[in-house]
């Protein structure tokens, strides 16, 4: 894999990279997973919208501000590398920007896409209260796409939280039975990982089983397992705040002759599009060969979902493999998960998810491809 400058101050010097490129004096950064990614302060964001903190960067300086409840928790983890100036002032955050934009003197300030307009206005007004002149400039996706491409420190972080994930898939293995309902498996799955080093969920555990298997985001309800049902698992952990993400589908007793067919034909389009994924793929090309595998085989109409995302910081980032273009370039960390879904019968997904390389595809995810069938 090419070379990526590594941690927080990697992530700074392409951030300020990209600033001379485009002519910013200053970017504003509130979203809690693009602070997550370039502070490198963990645990710390809670990501519940609240947006307590905002950082002003500028080609010399990074400005922090944040409040009495996390002030001393972002002193204690953010990392060398990187000096902040971190503060508290009690002080509306958009005019604490309009402030930081006179001291420094900057006229190009660029703000996320995706910004509340409410705050957008109010940088506006402070800025009209300061006496400054500048410009707002959106950046249009430019910090999703760098965290697209991730560094060692990250893959390194989504490695162990996905062994957590397969240790619990292999758990799980043992424990599902005919009689558990689809609530009491999930809750015996998040405690395990939780009880072997997760320190968060990727996400809403789904579980499901029998005919609930053919929903994609099945909730998981009071259903109890029977003898015969597939049991569908999707579900991750997060370790420092970088997530996993892995669905995996078994049979409890020996499939019949559709679970077998259908789960056979997941597990060839997963493979056979894994096997044409590399750097500069075009993302929609694989995800038209996943559904030109499941068309062929006579299931296109129960294959509806897109072939893969991103994943990071947030369960779901850039790229994807999808029906909008995009490529796909190498460091990006993203799933496979082929599926076919029969309503009132059941349905199956397989999802590793990996990093992509100058040649091909290095999953992260061993547990095996396999139907995997509980004995009762």
């Amino acid at each position: 894999m090419s070379e990526v400058m590594n941690g927080p101050a990697g992530r700074i010097a392409r951030l300020r990279a990209l600033m001379a490129e485009r002519g910013y004096d200053a970017v504003v950064v509130r979203d809690e997973a693009n602070l997550r990614w370039l502070t490198g302060a963990m645990r710390v964001f809670d990501y519940t919208g609240e947006y307590p903190h905002a950082a002003f960067i500028t080609a010399d300086a990074c400005y922090l501000h944040t409040d009495s409840r996390y002030f001393n928790t972002f002193e204690e983890n953010l990392p060398e590398g990187v000096e902040w100036k971190l503060d508290m002032e009690s002080i509306a955050i958009p005019r604490w920007v309009a402030e930081r934009s006179r001291a420094t003197k900057s006229r190009t300030v660029a703000v996320e896409d995706d910004m509340q307009i409410g705050f957008y206005r109010g940088i506006e007004r402070g800025l009209e209260d300061c006496s400054v002149c500048a410009a707002l400039p959106l950046m249009h996706g430019d910090l999703q796409l760098m965290r697209a491409i991730k560094d060692a420190e990250e893959i390194e972080l989504m490695r162990h939280a996905q062994s957590i994930t397969d240790a619990a898939f292999a758990h799980m293995c043992t424990v599902i039975r005919p009689g558990l309902t689809e609530k009491q498996l999930r809750t015996e799955l998040e405690t395990f990982m939780f009880d072997h080093g997760a320190d968060d969920l990727a996400f809403g555990s789904i579980v499901a089983s029998g005919p609930n298997t053919a929903n994609p985001h099945a909730i998981p309800g009071d259903r109890k397992v029977e003898k015969g049902d597939f049991v569908l698992m999707d579900y991750g952990a997060g370790y420092r705040d970088y997530k996993s993400d892995m669905t995996r589908t078994v049979c409890v007793g020996e499939p019949n002759a559709k679970q077998r067919e259908i789960y056979d034909i997941v597990r060839r389009t997963h493979e056979e599009c894994v096997a044409a994924i590399h750097a500069g793929v075009d993302g929609s090309d694989i995800h038209l060969l996943s559904q030109k595998i499941i068309g062929d085989a006579g299931y296109g109409e129960y294959y509806g979902h897109g072939l893969g995302h991103g994943v990071g910081i947030d369960i779901h980032e850039l790229p994807v493999f999808g029906r909008k273009s995009n490529i796909v370039e190498e460091g990006a960390v993203i799933t496979v998960e082929p599926g076919i879904y029969l309503p009132g019968v059941g349905g199956v997904r397989l999802e590793d998810y990996g990093v992509v390389t100058k040649d091909g595809y290095e999953p992260f995810t061993t547990s095996t491809h396999e139907l995997v069938v509980i004995d009762c």
